[in-house]
């Protein structure tokens, strides 16, 4: 009976080991480090850091562990990850800039609601710093972005 239960809770556990480990190797440094910025700019789009539950995915990407209040929301058409190392800024092995172009539209005021339009296309620089091996987002802070394509 024993030797059962303890076959399952060895199974479950090696399981669900393999999965953190694959979910962690994501922003290993043995990765791209435009991966990260990737993930947390596609995660920031479809809402992550509006939720309190899954604010804790997206901080797993930066080095600050919580975010300022923002009074403004950004809206855009969509972004471009600079994805191959030429395009980027190499500080050194461990910290690297890696810009990202956004297509906005707009911003949408919370206090008021209100939507001003201000289509432009801008760069942002993702400054990347490898931290206890795996890369983190280390500036810069910025207000929370979201996606419509139907603008």
């Amino acid at each position: 009976m024993w030797g059962g239960s303890c076959l399952y809770l060895c199974q479950l556990l090696a399981l669900v080991l393999s999965a953190g480990d694959g979910l962690a190797q994501t922003a290993s440094v043995k990765h791209s480090p435009a991966d990260v910025v990737k993930r947390y700019v596609t995660l920031d789009y479809k809402g992550a850091r509006l939720d309190a539950m899954s604010t804790e995915t997206v901080a797993s990407y930066t080095g600050w562990n919580e975010e300022p209040a923002w009074g403004h929301v950004v809206v855009t058409r969509g972004f471009v990850v600079a994805e191959h190392y030429r395009q980027w800024e190499v500080i050194d092995r461990l910290e690297i800039v890696i810009p990202v172009t956004f297509q906005v539209i707009g911003s949408v005021y919370l206090e008021t609601a209100g939507f001003v339009q201000d289509v432009e296309t801008e760069e942002v620089r993702f400054r990347v710093k490898a931290v206890n091996n795996r890369w983190k987002i280390v500036e810069p802070m910025l207000p929370l972005t979201w996606v419509r394509s139907g603008w």
